[in-house]
């Protein structure tokens, strides 16, 4: 069939998922198409979506795997409601995600995958290339395994590397559809499997197959334009929201002069952040594989006495086995770093989604007085700069602090500018000197209440801590009823004096107003987008979104008293919102919840912001 020219359609913002089996390569050519996105300039936002379930049967639904990728030419806030592209490579692939399609996307699909039995599993009762399951849509049914076995013809390569191979050929023909340039795919072969050059030949050649056969088809009537987005000059980085936390906890320890320590035990999404620091032993990042999550955090712990900015990062299972030792940590006054990436529960509950359920064991989950900072990340670009702050107000005020993020923004990637670390914010620890001659355990410093780090080994500072409650600054062991009372209302109030040196809430809109959106932690883009389109409409409506939750800023009566109604917007059943009822009881809060491993849409935000603002 003759190439013919198609017309340029220009587009301001696309969303493409590839979806297949387990096997199929789809988390690869996401990020490599996602990747080339970058490299020409556009904004972006990706997530991977992949059962839980190991080796999940073939061609069911359990066993589809995805990643979505959101580009545009202005800034992304969200990896994207409903897709314009989908690649689905087989026919449960097809079934799991066809409800995500927008009415008319363009759906690619291998119809070498589409036989009976794979038909059957999925749920089908009817081959839905050929009934009318497809109606409405731009549909390019492709024999890909087929045609990738084709074009490998003259390189006799095996059957079985050859279907392998035909995600690559999806991709392809996505890079037609795209106008992408081929060329920074083939680098990246060439670096790849630089030590195996058959693979790099064979990907080369069939990604240029999937290209060339792009070009013949009817299917493809135009190819679709998105123009490099305006960005701030500097070294950009597609970065996931774990490898971000991890760059932002070696920042601080080279601010900070204190040696990065992670005691860790891998748990899903949480386990990036391990693999990526094991990787800086040439920074002085130590990296101690526990064999359990209590291990870990006490190891941290006995770093933490020895002068390391000391780390431990876990999901909400995980969290829970921690939750004694985080008391611990709260009765020396040591500095520690908790990240949670939070995932679907309660118990092993939903492995690979995400969810906000882990606020009030962050909160509250200890027994006794036991309260420590919490803060939350937004996007996976902020999780550097919240980890660094983590990192900052935990040394400098010598309590734990835990760091929410979440499996969306861990394992989601966005363009990360590298910053300068001039231009990060100092961090001071209150290190005892030497020989100090006023030095006692449990002195405080009048501003923060930070008791002093003494060193092990520093001339001098022989001290002694643990785990039982300490008289005031001398540090011996007490059970004088007033002296726990001193020391409970001491712990908290270090805590709550973090609120002076954290900044003031901001409001996204007017500081007055009918309707209120708060949100925290990962629902930031959904939010802000839905805010921003009722407020082009004219709507009177504001967005509030909190990082700082233990202390929550010092104006935030002040925020929430502008406004006539609040919403509240989480991915739980309303635990945020019933802190800031605890907090400030007022009558005007409303919630918006959803719990179902899935982030908000902005569609459902903008349908319950106007229902509100509707209402009398």
């Amino acid at each position: 069939m003759a190439k013919k020219k198609r017309p340029v359609v220009e587009r301001e913002d696309v969303v493409v998922k590839f979806v297949g089996d387990s096997g199929d390569g789809m988390q690869l050519i996401g990020n490599m198409f996602s990747d080339v996105a970058a490299l020409i300039g556009n904004d972006l936002a990706t997530f991977p979506d992949f059962p839980a379930e190991i080796r999940a049967p073939q061609n069911t639904v359990a066993g589809v795997s995805g990643f979505q990728v959101h580009m545009g030419s202005s800034k992304i806030f969200t990896t994207g409601d409903l897709v314009d592209v989908l690649v689905a490579m087989n026919p449960a692939s097809l079934k799991a995600n066809l409800k995500w399609a927008k009415k008319g996307a363009t759906i690619l699909t291998d119809t070498d995958a589409f036989e009976e039995k794979a038909i059957e599993k999925a749920g089908y009762k009817q081959d839905p290339l050929l009934d009318n399951t497809l109606a409405g849509y731009n549909l390019i049914k492709a024999p890909l395994t087929t045609l990738t076995k084709e074009s490998l013809k003259e390189l006799g390569v095996d059957n079985k590397t050859a279907e392998r191979s035909k995600n690559m050929f999806a991709l392809g023909i996505l890079y037609f559809i795209f106008n992408r340039d081929l060329k920074p795919s083939f680098h990246y072969f060439e670096q790849k499997f630089k030590k195996k050059p058959e693979l790099i030949q064979t990907n080369k050649i069939v990604l240029q197959a999937g290209y060339n056969y792009a070009e013949t088809i009817e299917a493809i009537e135009s190819v679709i334009q998105v123009a490099p987005a305006t960005m701030t000059k500097g070294r950009y980085r597609n970065i996931t929201g774990n490898i971000a936390t991890a760059w932002g906890l070696l920042a601080a320890s080279e601010k900070s002069g204190r040696p990065l320590f992670l005691g860790s035990y891998p748990i899903t999404p949480a386990t990036d952040i391990l693999i990526e620091l094991a990787k800086y032993k040439s920074l002085g990042a130590k990296v101690f594989q526990a064999e359990d999550e209590i291990a870990g955090i006490c190891s941290a712990i006995g770093a933490s006495y020895a002068g390391s900015l000391a780390c431990t990062s876990t999901s909400g299972p995980g969290l829970s086995l921690k939750c004694e030792a985080i008391g611990l940590a709260v009765m020396t006054e040591l500095p520690l770093v908790i990240v949670n990436v939070q995932r679907g529960g309660p118990s092993t509950g939903l492995p690979t989604k995400s969810e906000q359920s882990d606020l009030y064991q962050a909160l509250f989950g200890r027994n006794g007085e036991c309260p420590v900072i919490v803060i939350a990340a937004s996007t996976a670009e902020n999780c550097f700069y919240y980890a660094y702050e983590a990192a900052k107000l935990s040394l400098e005020h010598m309590t734990p602090v835990i760091l929410l993020t979440d499996g969306y923004l861990g394992f989601g990637s966005t363009l990360f500018r590298i910053p300068k670390m001039a231009d990060m914010p100092p961090i001071n620890p209150p290190i005892a000197k030497p020989n100090d001659p006023e030095y006692k355990p449990y002195k405080r410093d009048p501003e923060t209440l930070a008791r002093q780090w003494a060193i092990p080994g520093t001339e001098g500072l022989r001290h002694r801590i643990g785990g039982l409650e300490k008289e005031d600054i001398i540090g011996t062991v007490s059970t004088d009823p007033l002296n726990h009372q001193k020391m409970v209302d001491y712990r908290a109030a270090k805590v709550e004096k973090v609120a002076d040196f954290i900044p003031d809430q901001v409001i996204d809109g007017s500081p007055e107003g009918e309707l209120l959106a708060v949100s925290w932690g990962g629902t930031y883009g959904a939010v802000h987008s839905a805010v921003k389109k009722l407020q082009n409409e004219g709507k009177s409506i504001s967005h509030a979104h909190f990082h700082h939750i233990m202390p929550l800023p010092k104006n935030t009566e002040k925020v929430l008293k502008g406004f006539k109604k609040i919403v509240v917007c989480e991915l739980n059943s309303g635990q945020f919102v019933n802190y800031l009822r605890m907090k400030f009881p007022m009558p005007n809060f409303y919630q918006f919840n959803k719990v179902q491993g899935l982030p908000f849409m902005i569609n459902e935000l903008t349908e319950k912001f106007n229902q509100l603002l509707e209402e009398k």
